[in-house]
Order: C-alpha cells, then sequence, then structure tokens
C-alpha cells in the first residue's frame, strides 16, 4: 500500500484505520513500508475523501504480506482464502485429528500487533525437534524448506504480515513437553500467539488433554466446541 503525496490532502482519516500503526503524518500521510502488512484496511475502508490510497501488486516475497493479512485474498499454493486449513472444531466430518493424538494450531499476531515469519521460524524449528507432524495443506508449510527441521524460506523470513498459523499433530504423550517448549520460544518472539488444541473426546464425554494442560499450569479459555458433526461424517471410530 501506498499513498499518493500529490493527492493526499493530510486530513488524517486514515490514521486510525491502519490495524499496524504504519500510516504516520508528515506534510502529508505516509505509509511505512516496513511496517505494512499491506491489509487493505484503509483502502477499502473507503474513508479517503480524494482516494489518494493505492494498492500496487507486489512480487515475491512481498505479496506474501497481502494474502496473510486480508483474509478475501486466496493463497495461490492451497487456493484457500485465510490463513489457515478447515477450523479444527470441523473435525468430526473431516476426520483429520485421530484418537490419541492432539492438533495445535498456533495463531501468530493479531491487529495492533502483526509478526514476522522469523517468529514463526523459532517456534516450527522447535516444535519440529519433537517430531511433530505439520499440516500439508497449510500456507506456513508451504514456506518450509524442510518439514522435519521446521526451517522457512530464507528470503521470507522479514516479511510482516497480520497474523499467520502453524498446524500440526502430535501424540498426546509430547503435548507436555510441547507446551514447555512453547513456553520457553515465547521469551524469544516479538509479537503474540495463541494456541488452540483438540483431541478427540472420551465415550464419557471428557477431553484428555484438559488434565495435561491444568499439569502444565495452563487454563483454557472457555471457548471449546463439542461438534455433532452434522452433513457427511468422515470421521470414523478408530478400530
Amino acid at each position: 500500500m501506498r499513498i499518493d503525496p500529490n493527492v493526499c490532502i493530510a486530513c488524517e482519516a486514515c490514521v486510525p484505520y491502519c490495524p499496524v500503526g504504519a500510516i504516520k503524518m508528515k506534510d502529508v500521510a505516509e505509509i511505512d513500508q516496513e511496517m505494512c502488512v499491506d491489509c487493505g484496511v484503509c483502502r477499502n475502508s473507503k474513508v479517503c475523501p480524494v482516494d489518494c490510497i493505492i494498492f500496487e501488486v507486489q512480487p515475491y516475497p512481498r505479496d506474501l504480506r497481502v494474502t496473510f493479512s486480508n483474509p478475501r485474498t486466496g493463497h495461490k499454493a492451497t487456493g484457500i482464502a485465510g490463513r489457515g486449513t478447515e477450523e479444527m472444531k470441523t473435525n468430526d466430518v473431516t476426520g483429520r485429528f485421530k484418537r490419541g493424538m492432539v492438533g495445535l494450531g498456533l495463531e501468530f499476531g493479531r491487529p495492533g500487533v502483526s509478526t514476522t515469519f522469523r517468529d514463526l521460524e523459532k517456534m516450527s524449528m522447535a516444535l519440529a525437534k519433537h517430531g511433530v507432524e505439520f499440516e500439508d495443506k497449510n500456507p506456513v508449510t508451504f514456506l518450509m524448506v524442510d518439514k522435519k527441521t521446521g526451517k522457512l524460506k530464507d528470503e521470507v523470513l522479514d516479511q510482516r504480515v497480520l497474523s499467520a498459523i502453524i498446524e500440526c499433530v502430535l501424540p498426546i504423550g509430547k503435548l507436555k513437553d510441547v507446551l514447555a517448549t512453547m513456553k520457553e520460544v515465547s521469551k524469544q518472539i516479538d509479537t503474540v500467539f495463541s494456541v488452540d488444541c483438540i483431541c478427540k473426546a472420551e465415550p464419557d464425554g471428557s477431553y484428555p488433554v484438559k488434565k495435561i494442560l491444568a499439569e502444565a499450569g495452563i487454563t483454557p479459555y472457555i471457548n471449546g466446541k463439542q461438534n455433532v458433526g452434522l452433513g457427511r461424517p468422515l470421521a470414523k471410530e478408530d478400530k
């Protein structure tokens, strides 16, 4: 995104619309290109009275900013818009996560904060040491040069995006150690992240991960969901 200085009237109307604070006022409004995530909110809001905010298609790897920051833009590698794959709450239909396994979705960045792929790489490489399996259809996984190590392509590391998600699956017995690793990595990164955690419920309706989270000193937010899998359920009870 950029602002045409010959058209801008310095009204400042666009400034509060930038979710990462990249628009600064000098003689006219200017966009900090290092901070800008190309989400398009400033332009799409149509708040500018003179229409001086311009979106220009960028070459790789800068073009990753718009695909990870504008939820209406599809990823070239996956054909899916947004940051990840099917939501975890659809598991009873998709059958992605089996009994005895835990699915994790680590959501990096937020409006007001953003993130870089360098931060994601620190976490993905740490997770890889535990032997997690990264989700094949996740757009971050497509940026890895080696899924066994979690290493991302060097040219993408400093690209800033509004948010991005690492998705992986691991045996439930490894969860406690993985949670401890995530706590350690959180001290090394310059952003925020949340963790989505899923496992199959036991026949009595209990969730095996709740005890593990409690032992790790983690209190989950009460926004978990139990889904009945309406439609054409593909998930079958493991034999």
